[in-house]
C-alpha cells in the first residue's frame, strides 16, 4: 500500500472517530436530558394535576374535572387517562400534533427511553386519574439531533478526507522524483541532480541527494583515476622491468664480447707487439711496439674494470661471495683510499635475481662512496638468514646533501624499483655522526 494511501486512510479514520466520539457523546447527554425532563415534567403533571383532581373531585365537580382535562389536551411528556367508578374510559389525552405522524427508530427509542413511570389518584366518588410519562417527543426531538450531527460529520468527514487528500498529494509529490533519482543513478548515471524540491524536508532531502551524488561522482571518478593511475604504473613497471632485463641482457653480451673476443684481440696485440720488440733490430721500431704494448697492457686493465660494471662473468660461475670480493679487491687495488672492508655470509646457491639485485646494491653503493663520499672507510656486509638477503653500504663520509632525492638520481631509485619488484625493502639515510648507510632487504627464493 502507498504512503500516500496509509496516510489518507489514517486521516480519515481518525476523523471518523472523532464523529463517532462526538455521537456517543451525543446519545449519552440526550438520553441523561431525556429521562430528567421526563421525570420532571411526569413529576409536575402528578403534582399540579393530581391535586386539582382530588379537589374537584372532592367537592362533587365530576364534569367539571372532564372539562379541565379536555381543555388540557395534549400534555408533551404524559399522557392522562380519567376513568369512572365502572372503569369506563372518560377521557384520553388526543395524539400529539407536534411531529404528528413521526416517530424515531424502535432502536433508538429503546436506547433513550426512561423506566416506565405512572402515577395513579383514586378520586372521590370512585373516579381513577392515571397519569403515564411519555417521551415520544423528547426521543424524536433528540433523533433528529443527532440525525443533523450525523450529516454535519459526513460532511466533515468528506471534507477533511478531500482536504487530506490534496494537501497529502502535494506534501509527498517530490517523492517521486526523488525516487526516479535513486533509480538513475542506481543505474550508474552520477551526474543526475534533483531540482529544488517544495517543503522544507523535501528540499532538505533534495539538498542531501544532491551533495551525496556529487561525493559518489567524485568518489567514482577519483577511483577511476586512480585504478588508470595503477594500471599505467603497473604497465610503466612491466616496461621497466622489460627494459632492464633487456638492458642486464645486453650487459651480458657485452660483457662476454669484451672478455672473449675484445679481450683476446689486445692480448693478441700486446703479444705482437711485444714479438716486434724483443726481435726488432731498429731501436724506433721497438720502441714503438714497446708503446702499443703498453698502451694495450692499459687498454687491457681498463676493459677488465669496466666488464665488472657491466655483468660479472663470475657472478653466474663462481656465486656472489667470490663476485663480490673479486669486485672489493679490484676496486681498493686502483683506489686505495678509502679501506674497503667486506663481510658476508652466504650461502653457495642464492638465486639469479636475488644475486644480481645485492651485487647492483653493493656496486652503486661503492661507486657513491668513492665518488661522492670522501670517506676514509667503507664497510659491506651481506648475509642470508631466514628466508632473506641482507645487504648495507656503510661510510664515514660527508653524509648525504639535503636534496639528495630530487628528480635526476637514477641509480638508487633504479636500485629502489629493482629491489621492491622483488618484494624488498630499500632504503638511504645519513647515519651519527656522519656518513651514509645503504640499506636492502631482499626476500630469496623469488624471481622477476
Amino acid at each position: 500500500m502507498k504512503l500516500r494511501t496509509r496516510l489518507n486512510l489514517v486521516l480519515t479514520g481518525l476523523t471518523v472517530v472523532f464523529v463517532a466520539v462526538l455521537v456517543a457523546d451525543e446519545i449519552r447527554n440526550t438520553r441523561s436530558s431525556v429521562r430528567e425532563e421526563i421525570q420532571a415534567a411526569n413529576l409536575v403533571a402528578a403534582q399540579v394535576l393530581g391535586r386539582l383532581a382530588v379537589i374537584y373531585a372532592g367537592a362533587g365537580e365530576g364534569p367539571a374535572l372532564l372539562d379541565l382535562v379536555q381543555q388540557l389536551g395534549h400534555v408533551r411528556a404524559n399522557e392522562i387517562t380519567l376513568r369512572d367508578a365502572a372503569g369506563e374510559l372518560l377521557y384520553h389525552s388526543p395524539p400529539p400534533t407536534y411531529k404528528a405522524g413521526r416517530e424515531a427508530p424502535q432502536w433508538f427509542t429503546r436506547l433513550l427511553a426512561p423506566e416506565p413511570a405512572q402515577e395513579r389518584f383514586q378520586l372521590p366518588a370512585g373516579m381513577q386519574l392515571v397519569i403515564d410519562a411519555q417521551p415520544s417527543r423528547s426521543i424524536l426531538d433528540a433523533w433528529d439531533d443527532l440525525t443533523r450531527l450525523v450529516i454535519i460529520g459526513v460532511v466533515m468527514v468528506a471534507v477533511v478526507s478531500g482536504l487530506a487528500f490534496w494537501l497529502v498529494e502535494r506534501a509527498l509529490a517530490p517523492f517521486p522524483v526523488i525516487v526516479s533519482g535513486l533509480e538513475r543513478l542506481q543505474r550508474g548515471e552520477l551526474t543526475v541532480r534533483l531540482p529544488p524540491l517544495s517543503g522544507a524536508e523535501a528540499y532538505a532531502i533534495g539538498a542531501a541527494f544532491n551533495r551525496m551524488a556529487r561525493a559518489v561522482e567524485d568518489n567514482v571518478r577519483a577511483e577511476r583515476e586512480a585504478q588508470e593511475a595503477r594500471t599505467r604504473l603497473e604497465e610503466r613497471r612491466e616496461l621497466a622491468q622489460l627494459v632492464e632485463q633487456s638492458i642486464e641482457e645486453e650487459r651480458h653480451l657485452i660483457a662476454h664480447e669484451l672478455h672473449d673476443e675484445f679481450g683476446q684481440s689486445v692480448t693478441a696485440i700486446r703479444s705482437l707487439a711485444m714479438a716486434i720488440a724483443t726481435q726488432s733490430q731498429q731501436p724506433d721500431m721497438a720502441n714503438a711496439a714497446r708503446l702499443i704494448s703498453a698502451e694495450a697492457a692499459r687498454l687491457y686493465d681498463a676493459m677488465h674494470g669496466l666488464i665488472p660494471r657491466l655483468a660479472p662473468p663470475s657472478l653466474d660461475t663462481l656465486g656472489l661471495a667470490a663476485t663480490l670480493e673479486s669486485l672489493v679487491a679490484d676496486w681498493q687495488r686502483r683506489h686505495p683510499t678509502p679501506l674497503l672492508s667486506l663481510q658476508h655470509e652466504l650461502p653457495a646457491d642464492l638465486g639469479g635475481s636475488a644475486t644480481l639485485a645485492a651485487y647492483r646494491v653493493v656496486q652503486e653503493g661503492l661507486v657513491n662512496a668513492l665518488r661522492h663520499a670522501q670517506a676514509a672507510h667503507v664497510a659491506i656486509d651481506v648475509t642470508a638468514s631466514v628466508g632473506k638477503l641482507r645487504v648495507r653500504v656503510e661510510d664515514d663520509g660527508v653524509g648525504l646533501p639535503e636534496q639528495w632525492s630530487r628528480p635526476g638520481r637514477f641509480g638508487l631509485r633504479g636500485l629502489e624499483e629493482r629491489v621492491e619488484r622483488l618484494g624488498g625493502t630499500f632504503g638511504v639515510r645519513n647515519v651519527a655522526p656522519h656518513g651514509v648507510s645503504l640499506t636492502a632487504e631482499i626476500p630469496l627464493g623469488v624471481s622477476a
